[in-house]
Order: C-alpha cells, then sequence, then structure tokens
C-alpha cells in the first residue's frame, strides 16, 4: 500500500444492524519504510464510531492483514463509513 493510494476500508454487518469496519490508511511522513495505520472499530449509526484497536504496520504486514481479513473474517471492500 504506497503511500500513493488512498485508505482502504473493510467492513462486515452485525446482527445489531451496526458494521464492524477495518481501515488501512498510508502514512506519508513514516521515516524509512511504507507504513500503513491500520484502525479497527464499530459504528451504528446516529452513534458516533467506537475505536477499539489502532496499530502501525509495514506496507507487507497490512496486504496480509487486509487480505485474511476478507478471507477468513468475512470483510469486504467497502466506501468509508464516516
Amino acid at each position: 500500500m504506497p503511500t500513493s493510494v488512498s485508505p482502504l476500508w473493510l467492513v462486515r454487518p452485525r446482527s445489531d444492524g451496526g458494521q464492524d469496519y477495518v481501515s488501512f490508511r498510508p502514512e506519508p511522513n513514516a521515516p524509512g519504510a511504507a507504513m500503513v495505520e491500520m484502525r479497527e472499530g464499530s459504528h451504528l449509526p446516529p452513534q458516533l464510531p467506537l475505536l477499539k484497536r489502532r496499530c502501525h504496520l509495514a506496507w507487507e504486514e497490512a496486504e496480509a492483514c487486509h487480505r485474511q481479513l476478507q478471507q477468513e473474517a468475512g470483510y469486504h471492500r467497502s466506501e468509508p463509513l464516516f
């Protein structure tokens, strides 16, 4: 996920009508290798989104993580939720 790439959003629906989300956002100011900020959370409109976890990954780790979420955890690509 090079720094010129826009953020990637993955979502999966929940039984309560909300959605779990994971967003991958390139960090253009990361020194050295390309880094990605990954945010995990949930959203049930009209409530504010809940951020559950935030971490920083190398580009290769982020690619592997987003593939795993799609293949094994039921997430799919989406437009930004908010």
